[in-house]
C-alpha cells in the first residue's frame, strides 16, 4: 500500500532499529480517510473469504476493525484489556506481553459474541513480537471458531511475529511490509498487488492450539 508507506517516510518517527511512532496518523491522531482505505485494502485481500466477525485489541487496533468491518459489512470485537466491572458474563481470556510497555496483561472477550461457527479475521495495527496476536489466536481457538487470517496495518519483518503465526498456519498480510530501519531511513518489503495473497486455501489451514 504505497500512500501507507509514503505516509511512513514523511511523518513516522523512528527512535531506533525498532521503534517507530505513527501517532500523527495512526494511532493516537487518525486520518479518517487513511483509515478507510486501509478497510478497503483488507476488503481487497480477504473479501473472497466467508468472514463474519472481525477482533482486535484495544485501542489502537480499534479504529482499523472497525474500517475493514465496514468495508465487510460484518461486526468487529475488541479485546479488552481490564475486565469492567459490567462485563460479568462469561469470557475467554489471555495473557499477552506488552512490547512498548513492557508489561503484561490480560486480554478478554465475551463469550456471547464470539462462538463456534464464527469465522473470524484478526486486525491490529503493528505486527512485531506478536505477543498481542497471540493472544487473540488462542482466544479464536478457546472459543473454537474458525479463524481465516490475519491482516496488520504495519509489520516489522525483522521480528519473529510473522514466523510465530505462519508456524501455526495463519495466513498472514501487512499492508506495509518494514523490512529494516534506523533514525532517517525506513525499506520496505513490497507487496505484488497483481497477486492475490490470500488464497482459498487458507480457509483449510490447521490452527494449533
Amino acid at each position: 500500500m504505497k500512500v501507507l508507506q509514503e505516509r511512513i517516510r514523511q511523518e513516522g518517527l523512528i527512535l531506533s532499529d525498532t521503534v517507530l511512532k505513527v501517532d500523527s496518523f495512526l494511532n493516537h491522531q487518525v486520518d479518517t480517510e487513511l483509515a478507510l482505505q486501509i478497510g478497503q485494502e483488507f476488503k481487497r485481500v480477504f473479501g473472497h473469504l466467508p468472514i463474519n466477525k472481525i477482533i482486535t485489541i484495544e485501542a489502537s487496533g480499534i479504529q482499523f476493525a472497525m474500517a475493514a468491518a465496514i468495508a465487510l459489512g460484518v461486526p468487529f470485537i475488541y479485546a479488552k484489556k481490564k475486565k469492567a466491572v459490567t462485563l460479568s458474563e462469561a469470557v475467554y481470556s489471555a495473557p499477552v506481553h506488552s512490547f512498548t510497555r513492557q508489561e503484561e496483561y490480560l486480554i478478554s472477550i465475551s463469550q456471547k459474541y464470539l462462538g463456534s461457527g464464527d469465522k473470524v479475521l484478526i486486525v491490529d495495527d503493528f505486527l512485531a513480537t506478536g505477543a498481542a496476536l497471540i493472544g487473540l489466536v488462542d482466544i479464536v481457538n478457546e472459543a473454537g471458531a474458525e479463524l481465516l487470517g490475519v491482516g496488520c496495518v504495519i509489520e516489522k519483518s525483522f521480528q519473529e511475529g510473522r514466523s510465530l503465526l505462519e508456524k501455526r498456519g495463519i495466513p498472514v498480510y501487512s499492508l506495509a511490509r518494514i523490512a529494516s530501519m534506523a533514525p532517517g531511513e525506513v525499506h520496505f518489503i513490497d507487496n505484488n498487488p497483481a497477486v492475490d495473497p490470500i488464497q482459498d486455501k487458507a480457509i483449510a489451514a490447521v490452527q494449533e492450539a
